[in-house]
């Protein structure tokens, strides 16, 4: 039984040890995405980013829902993000002295999104947005690089 709990710790562990996968612990952090929109945000095949959110399903740390033909996936517990934000914390500390301290130091749970991605409408901060590109003399936000990607081929789509 002592060996099986360590088991089981180690199991939901590596289920979160991917970078990719904690990337989408965090786009689902307030907000149910679909698989579409997860694929969009990351600019992963799609069937990568299935892998992926399979690898975190089975572990139980998102949740799957159908809406029509589309998956859609929220996290399953809350105290998931409570975890990943202590192991921020643990990162805030052990760098503090570098380049990198200002970065870490940004608690994601403290900030309050400011704009939209204008790609999929996610919330970001631009302090913590993946990227940001100026079009036209604006400056635009986008949560990740698949969004990126998109609004630059079509710039137009998505500004007004």
């Amino acid at each position: 039984m002592y060996s099986q709990l360590f088991e089981l710790h180690a199991d939901l562990l590596k289920a979160l040890s991917h970078p990719r996968r904690l990337e989408i612990l965090q786009l689902l952090r307030e907000e149910e995405l679909s698989v579409t929109d997860i694929h969009t945000m990351l600019d992963l095949p799609q069937a990568n980013v299935s892998q992926h959110l399979k690898v975190l399903r089975d572990a139980g740390v998102v949740v799957s829902s159908k809406n029509g033909k589309q998956s859609h996936y929220s996290v399953a517990d809350q105290k998931f993000i409570a975890a990943s934000d202590l192991f921020r914390e643990i990162l805030i500390h052990r760098y503090k002295d570098t380049q990198l301290s200002d970065e870490f130091t940004l608690e994601m749970s403290d900030l309050v999104p400011l704009v939209h991605d204008p790609v999929c409408g996610m919330r970001v901060s631009p302090k913590t947005a993946a990227f940001a590109h100026a079009y036209h003399n604006q400056k635009y936000y986008f949560c990740a690089s698949g969004c990126l990607k998109a609004f630059k081929e079509r710039p137009t789509k998505y500004v007004k």
